[in-house]
């Protein structure tokens, strides 16, 4: 049992079994145990790798796709460049590296970083040399923004829900009779949402609020938001998962030690952006959006001057088979503004149902 294990089943059988999305917290911010407040959980020599970690052409589109939205906005300064969890600070970089040619980019951007974990603010700062660091994006500035989120609404802890036959039951995390982490049902309680008996469905109550608040920004003041992440439209399902060293295991086997995540749910969202004043684009593949900004061109650019990882990058980050099609981009923009390349707006608000 890990420390934070320990740590668990005790407040467990002094208050009574755990909701997920708390449990989903302490494993993952816990001061002292907690996975991100620990460790550098990025790379090869971590539990995963990002796609800004595989190929610095992810960067390089999504950055020079983030300056012509802003060209197409009128090249507005002084605004907020920011980032989601950040990580180590690699897709900035190379956003940065990509933009240097942008006339005026750099100059106007005020580069704003929303990161949680005070072990990777530090690589942050040591990487992009930045200390301008946000708790929440609810700490945003009210100016243009230009923001990043790739890989960071997956993380956020989620609630589940199991149809019953007498209405919905939580899932919680509580102790089974040898004192091990297991899963049980709470009582069920009635709710409106219809479906088959067993059905898994998953909430996240955190990732509405920071939606609203770059939906916000972006409305009232113009920029763009790009949304990148692995997840679905109306998902249904039990996603919950755990990786530790690149092996897929059981989100309750060791907590504090692996990455738990669960697929992102792009409709609520999409909601929440149009709700605060925002157009929206639907979820793009992640694979057509790269190539429609050229991707296959600056792969074979850089295969050329010698990078011959150069094309297995460009297949990872772009076949259906591996990050091409569970991957999906969203954008958000003003209602006013031309959409950002590579993406259309949805004609009528999504429904979250």
């Amino acid at each position: 049992m890990t420390p934070l294990a320990r740590i668990i089943a005790g407040r467990i059988a002094a208050q009574g079994p755990m909701r997920l999305d708390d449990y989903m917290r302490l494993c993952l911010l816990h001061p002292d145990h907690g996975y991100y407040a620990t460790r550098d959980p990025f790379g090869a020599g971590g539990d995963f790798i990002t796609a800004p970690e595989i190929s610095q052409m992810f960067g390089e589109m999504v950055g020079l796709a983030l300056a012509q939205a802003w060209l197409d906005q009128g090249s507005p300064a002084p605004f907020t460049l920011a980032e989601l969890g950040p990580g180590r600070g690699t897709l900035m970089a190379d956003v940065l590296r990509a933009t240097r040619g942008v006339p005026g980019f750099a100059a106007g951007a005020r580069i704003a970083l929303v990161e949680a974990s005070p072990h990777l603010r530090q690589i942050q700062r040591d990487r992009l040399g930045a200390d301008e660091h946000l708790d929440s994006a609810s700490d945003l500035p009210d100016r243009p923004l230009f923001l990043l989120a790739n890989e960071f609404f997956d993380a956020l802890p989620i609630r589940q829900f199991q149809r019953v036959t007498d209405g919905w039951a939580e899932r919680m995390v509580t102790l089974d009779d040898a004192g091990a982490l297991t899963l049980a049902l709470a009582p069920p309680v009635a709710m409106a949402r219809q479906a088959s008996e067993g059905e898994i469905w998953e909430t996240c109550t955190e990732a509405l609020p920071v939606m609203t608040a770059v939906a916000d920004r972006i409305a009232r003041h113009g920029g763009a938001a790009f949304v990148i992440d692995y997840g679905t439209w109306n998902g249904r399902g039990d996603s919950f998962q755990a990786l530790r060293a690149h092996v897929p295991e059981g989100p309750l086997e060791h907590p504090g030690e692996a990455d738990l995540t669960a697929h992102v749910d792009f409709a609520p969202l999409a909601a929440a952006a149009v709700s605060a004043g925002a157009a929206v684009s639907a979820p793009v593949p992640q694979g057509e959006w790269l190539l429609s900004l050229g991707i296959a061109g600056r792969a074979a650019r850089l295969a050329d001057s010698g990078d011959s990882g150069a094309p297995a990058a460009l297949h990872r980050l772009t076949h259906p088979a591996q990050m091409g099609h569970l991957f999906k981009a969203m954008a958000v923009w003003p209602r006013t503004a031309t959409p950002p390349p590579g993406f259309a707006p949805l004609s009528l608000a999504p429904t979250t149902g």
